[in-house]
């Protein structure tokens, strides 16, 4: 084995105590604890005895097999996890730990891709100083895919790094562990269960969104919630599998999983999505708006679901309280909303993220649930779960629970119905257009009639039609002209001379134009033009940042971009797309050939836009896949 990267020490703190970790690994040898079966370890996939063979004849480790007889422990001693693609064995005794990618041949069994082999070793040098290592079976013949399979690069120049950090580093962390509420080891053999069988959901995704994240998390979610309900059954005595409605169901996937594994329920969003078409009859989707008042409750449901579920977030401990004494409710946060609209920072001594966290379980803990929080283990920096599955309160005192959920909704509307009214896109009309028939369309006017009907009037959903407000659906006309009148501005600017300049005259003869704050330059627009961008997020930046071609905005100041300074990026590409640029072809005219007083700074051949009409043309490749048809 090669290593490419080795020291890395620390003589503050000890990353490891050896000692500890010898102990334990003596306690399994003496029999203190129970073996794995070898043979359900990496051979618990199919064709995996003869991978086991080639696990024992490659000597991993350097020979030393003691790693191949690990206790599975909570103390981070583990033996055959597979974690995408990869078989992974860590040896706490030795330091060491050996990552084997898999790859699945023609009859669909796994074998180990044995020129991709690395291992992570931690060194005791002596004192408090210590080597961190990573070593490879071979540089040579590496494999590298940048996702599946590392490149060696990042190995060496970025892993290792950040290991050595969070090895030392002091952070306290202000969330639980990952999956501390359910047993680790079904729910590891229910996902790899479950990605399996809807793994084919990657292929055929129509949505624009990532497949393999939204898959892979809802996937996760869904093996997280069907070991917890398991668990349930079994504290409780049910034989009856629970019935959920996920409000604010998005895509769908999960209420597909969920209901295909034999939980009968259904999901609700505002938004009909592509996807919905492809899951079948037996999967129930609705597309209706909620909004939460005595009409949107849901008495015969076991679970509701809030998986990022935005507006509805701190609503659903509420109408789940409201639904039933024995109605639970499961919520992942992401986005920070109110009651009301978007969630205003009260705190500044914690993270916003965590600050909202404690709010949606203060809604819980006042609507009389015995809140609990999991971190679950899925691809998202919110991956922080709220559960209310158990009550604090008898059910004689439902109406006095519910008063006070009433008073504690109330102290939050701080703002009355006429100024959200006002908000800009927002009317009756738009909000009660998809309003589900029975939840009405006329908000009350006092507060008596509103705690009968709808709970808080100023509430607003999201809207049907997802409006594109990022300046990209401005129209063409509409982003010519400012784009033009910008740059003008800077271009006519009087250009100040640097009393360092080491540019070469040939460069100054172009005009670079001055730089603007962005201020300097919406004082120069006219109030109609910027009264359109403030409507768009982002408003001028955005427009400007998006006209990547003319523009570049560098800390709050717009520049005239000179595409002489542009750095090569054909060094950092992968050999398949700098063999693909080489054969690209242009698509959009040089808006500098165009406009620019000096016309563009680049010759016609290593300008990246066309030089007029005539280089606007197709691909060779294009032509040829033409002909071929």
């Amino acid at each position: 084995m090669q290593q490419f990267m080795s020291l890395y020490s620390d003589r503050q703190r000890s990353v490891l105590s050896m000692q500890e970790a010898q102990t334990e690994t003596q306690n399994t040898r003496q029999g203190n604890r129970s073996w794995p079966d070898h043979d359900k370890g990496l051979a618990g996939r199919s064709g995996s005895q003869s991978n086991w063979e080639d696990v024992q004849a490659y000597g991993l480790a350097r020979g030393n097999k003691n790693l191949l007889f690990v206790a599975k422990q909570q103390d981070g001693l583990n033996h055959g996890i597979i974690f995408h693609c990869l078989q992974i064995f860590s040896d706490a005794f030795n330091g060491t730990v050996t990552f084997l990618p898999l790859e699945e041949n023609s009859e669909g069994k796994y074998q180990i891709k044995k020129c991709n082999i690395y291992q992570i070793q931690l060194t005791h040098i002596k004192d408090e100083e210590w080597s961190m290592s990573i070593i490879v079976s071979s540089s040579e013949n590496w494999f590298s895919d940048g996702i599946a399979y590392p490149k060696l690069a990042w190995l060496g120049n970025e892993l290792l790094s950040k290991l050595a950090k969070w090895s030392v580093e002091k952070k306290h962390s202000e969330f639980k562990s990952t999956l501390s509420l359910i047993p680790v080891t079904k729910y590891s053999k229910v996902y790899q269960e479950l990605k399996e069988k809807y793994k084919e959901m990657v292929k055929v995704w129509p949505e624009v969104t990532d497949p393999e994240k939204f898959v892979y998390e809802d996937v996760a979610i869904a093996a997280y919630l069907l070991i917890l309900w398991e668990e349930e059954r079994k504290e409780k005595g049910l034989f009856k599998k629970q019935s959920f409605v996920d409000l604010g169901c998005g895509n769908g996937l999960l209420v597909h999983i969920l209901s295909n594994e034999g939980h009968s329920g259904r999901g609700i969003d505002v938004r009909r999505r592509k996807i919905w078409d492809m899951y079948g009859s037996e999967t129930h989707l609705e597309e209706c708006t909620i909004m939460p008042g005595d009409s949107h409750l849901f008495p015969d449901i076991d679970w509701l679901i809030g998986n990022h579920s935005d507006e509805l977030t701190p609503w659903i401990p509420v109408i789940a309280a409201r639904s039933s004494y024995s109605c639970c409710y499961f919520v992942l946060p992401c986005c920070f909303f109110d009651f009301h609209g978007k969630y205003s920072r009260r705190q500044s001594k914690k993270t916003q993220y965590r600050e909202y966290l404690d709010f949606v379980s203060q809604v819980g803990f006042v609507c009389g649930f015995h809140v609990e929080e999991d971190c679950l283990r899925i691809p998202s920096t919110k991956r922080v779960c709220l559960i209310g599955k158990n009550r604090t309160y008898p059910p004689a005192q439902c109406a006095l629970i519910d008063k006070q959920i009433t008073q504690y909704i109330h102290d939050h509307q701080t703002c009355t119905l006429v100024t959200h009214d006002r908000r800009a896109g927002f009317s009756h009309n738009d909000a009660s257009d998809n309003v589900c028939k029975e939840a009405g369309t006329e908000f009350p006017g006092n507060e008596t009639e509103t705690a009968g009907r709808i709970w808080m009037p100023g509430f607003q959903p999201r809207e049907k039609v997802e409006q594109v407000r990022n300046c990209a659906a401005l129209p063409r006309d509409f982003v010519d002209d400012v784009v033009l009148n910008v740059a003008n501005l800077l271009l006519n600017a009087t250009q100040e001379k640097s009393c360092c300049d080491t540019h070469s005259a040939s460069m100054n003869t172009w005009n670079q134009g001055k730089s603007l704050s962005l201020k300097e330059v919406a004082e120069h627009l006219n109030k109609e033009t910027l009264k359109r961008l403030k409507s768009e997020y982002g408003g001028l930046q955005t427009l400007l940042k998006n006209s990547h071609q003319v523009f570049e905005v560098l800390n709050g100041r717009v520049h005239i971009r000179d595409w002489r300074k542009e750095k090569p990026s054909s060094k950092n590409k992968p050999e398949v797309k700098r063999h693909l640029s080489a054969e690209a072809f242009k698509t959009r005219l040089c808006w500098f050939f165009i406009h620019h007083p000096d016309g563009c700074s680049l010759p016609a051949e290593s300008c990246p836009y066309a030089h007029g009409t005539e280089e606007l043309r197709q691909s060779q490749i294009m032509k040829k896949k033409k002909h071929t048809q």
